[in-house]
């Protein structure tokens, strides 16, 4: 187990398509069902913030950056026990079309095998929203 808590991955994905198509769907709370399964199966907006119910976490509350036109797609996820996770994810151009960059930080109490699942996931979750852009 790593007790440090100070180890990052960089996950990331290429997208055929726009910066502004990837950040347009990818920052609207109301599409990530459909491609963020690693925040749950469905979201409800409840006054500044989003909850997914369904999350494979259990209940879970999101709050997002704001809009914005550097392709910043930070989030704040707090799960259940009450601890907030940060997540920075940017949305940049890679030639004709984009990359999307998620860092996945290490909570000091992941183990190894939990860190990987996290890191599958997130690689799972970039990958449908590829497939989802490209046959748009």
């Amino acid at each position: 187990m790593n007790s440090t808590g100070k180890e990052s991955r960089h996950v990331s994905i290429y997208i055929d398509r726009s910066v502004d198509d990837v950040y347009a769907y990818a920052s609207d709370p109301v599409n990530l069902p459909s491609w963020a399964h690693g925040l749950g199966k469905s979201i409800e907006r409840r006054e500044d913030h989003w909850v997914a119910e369904s999350s494979p976490m259990g209940r879970v509350v999101i709050a997002f950056a704001p809009h914005n036109k550097l392709g910043v797609l930070d989030h704040e996820v707090t799960l259940p026990s009450g601890v907030t996770v940060y997540n920075p994810v940017r949305v940049i151009a890679s030639d004709a079309g984009s990359e999307v960059i998620f860092t996945l930080r290490r909570r000091p109490e992941m183990s190894d095998a939990d860190y990987e699942r996290d890191a599958g996931m997130v690689a799972a979750d970039l990958s449908r929203l590829k497939e989802l852009l490209e046959s748009a």
